[in-house]
């Protein structure tokens, strides 16, 4: 009953006519914003928190919640569309959206993101609603070994991710690790890989690395392949999916929703690695798909939108009941909290139930109104990739620059953006896979940070790690996942 009271008052706060204004208002933001490459979920809703600082707590909330939502669901969008994620979370997406646009499909590819995203998030809404204090205790448990596991399980998605070569594919992933330790050393503050420029202390912004990777790289394969100029037809029709298709994605949509979940729920996971991991284990369950992962497969796109959404909500769960964020942007909502004299945390909900019911309520109406925007919207943006091609691709060129410039107001993140624009191009001559380089520069900073803060607790053992049951069994997750891809291409061999 005390759930149920809950919702009904916190339902009172939020179906009020301006508190669903800023729903939309904060939705619509989002969706703009994170179709910029570059321009993150964690940045817009950085730069407009100051606008809430004089509503209440619940409004406030509201458009927070709808940039945050909106912007990580649209950076599927130049994800799909131009092979650019828009947010870091998007990513994975690229993987079978942008095949998928190449084969003139990109409204089908965006109609599946769209309705994957949010079965994700309201997926995960309900599960934080009703399980928050259970998930908060199993987040709970995740120390520096914790970490170091799942960060490892992650980066054996490489070999998953590799393609035709698994070596190339290592050898860029170990490219993106080598990437991600240029600046001052987690743990000891000592400069590494500097070479006197100061800029490169505070490190390689990795969302720059990204813009140029998928972004200036694309294009300038795109003229070279000699098909800078030449358009693709998207097919307009077909943007709401039908039966058929919801029908296929529904198993890997559910799974990965639950995934999404409980990987977001572990303060600093975030969107991408959830994105990263869910469609990791639908691309291995999914056996001898038709056509292959990376190919165009909407199943794909479905695991990769659905995780990512889903992780949105799971990140609330440390960030209301532990006063823990669980990514960058519950950060600022702590903030933004703090400023109106709440403070996050195990009393909460007892203090302010309203409050917190208020939330889970409004980030359900937050991706309704983004499944209602983007299946509406979605003409639109697939109409984008039909403007002639020699005007499309420099206006791309000039937002990776805009986009880079934008992280932090400074010419150095876009000569890294133009230097991973060019490395990204000369990998892609040779064959060279570049998804395994984000999740080396994503996640190569996790596991060496907890690899060795694990080892300064125990004093140089390594019995800390496999000591840990959850640590454990996540490593054998690892082991199990990394050898999968050599024992699948030595079969194929056979």
């Amino acid at each position: 009953m005390s759930v149920l009271g809950g919702l009904l008052d916190g339902a009172a706060l939020v179906f009020q006519p301006f508190a669903l204004t800023l729903i939309v208002v904060g939705v619509f933001i989002g969706i703009v914003m994170g179709s910029i490459p570059g321009m993150t979920a964690t940045m817009t809703v950085a730069v407009l928190v100051s606008f809430t600082f004089g509503m209440s707590p619940t409004e406030g909330m509201m458009l927070l919640l709808g940039i945050y939502g909106g912007a990580l669901y649209a950076g599927s969008i130049p994800a799909i569309l131009i092979r650019t994620p828009g947010t870091p979370s998007a990513a994975a997406t690229i993987f079978d959206g942008f095949p998928l646009s190449q084969r003139g499909e990109a409204g089908s590819a965006i109609g599946i993101a769209t309705v994957a995203s949010f079965v994700g998030g309201a997926i995960s809404v309900v599960l934080i609603t009703f399980l928050s204090p259970q998930i908060a205790q199993v987040a709970l448990a995740f120390g520096s070994p914790e970490y170091f596991a799942l960060a490892f399980f992650g980066l054996t998605i490489i070999a998953s991710v590799s393609g035709d070569s698994i070596l190339k594919g290592m050898i860029s992933g170990l490219l993106g690790m080598l990437i991600a330790t240029i600046g001052l050393d987690p743990n000891t503050g000592f400069p590494r890989f500097t070479f006197g420029v100061t800029e490169l202390a505070a490190g390689v912004q990795f969302i720059a690395v990204m813009i140029g990777l998928f972004g200036l790289a694309e294009g300038l394969n795109r003229y070279r392949e000699g098909i800078g100029v030449v358009d693709v037809t998207q097919r307009i029709s077909g943007i709401t999916p039908g039966l058929s298709d919801l029908r296929e994605i529904r198993g890997v949509t559910l799974g990965s929703s639950l995934a999404g979940s409980l990987i977001g729920a572990i303060p600093g996971a975030g969107g991408d690695i959830a994105a990263f991991v869910t469609y990791n284990e639908a691309k291995r369950w999914s056996g001898d798909a038709d056509p292959p992962f990376g190919e165009g497969n909407v199943r794909g796109v479905a695991a990769a939108e659905s995780g990512n959404n889903a992780s949105t909500a799971g990140a609330l769960v440390p960030t209301l009941t532990l006063g823990i964020p669980g990514d960058s942007v519950t950060a600022i909502l702590i903030g933004a909290l703090m400023v109106h004299g709440i403070r996050p945390g195990p009393g909460l909900f007892e203090t302010n139930t309203a409050l917190v019911y208020s939330i889970f309520i409004g980030f359900f109406v937050v991706y309704v109104v983004i499944l209602i925007a983007g299946l509406l919207g979605a003409h639109l943006w697939v109409r984008l990739i039909n403007f002639p091609a020699k005007y499309l691709w420099p206006v791309i060129f000039v937002l990776c620059v805009v986009g880079s410039f934008a992280l932090r107001g400074g010419i150095f993140d876009v000569w890294a953006m133009v230097a991973a624009g060019g490395l990204g191009y000369l990998l892609r001559i040779d064959g060279y896979p570049l998804a395994p380089m984000v999740l080396g520069l994503i996640l190569g900073p996790i596991a060496e940070s907890n690899l060795r803060r694990s080892l300064e607790l125990s004093g140089g053992s390594w019995d800390i790690i496999y000591t840990s049951p959850i640590a454990a069994a996540i490593l054998v997750l690892s082991i199990i996942s990394l050898f999968a891809p050599f024992l699948a291409e030595y079969a194929r061999s056979d």
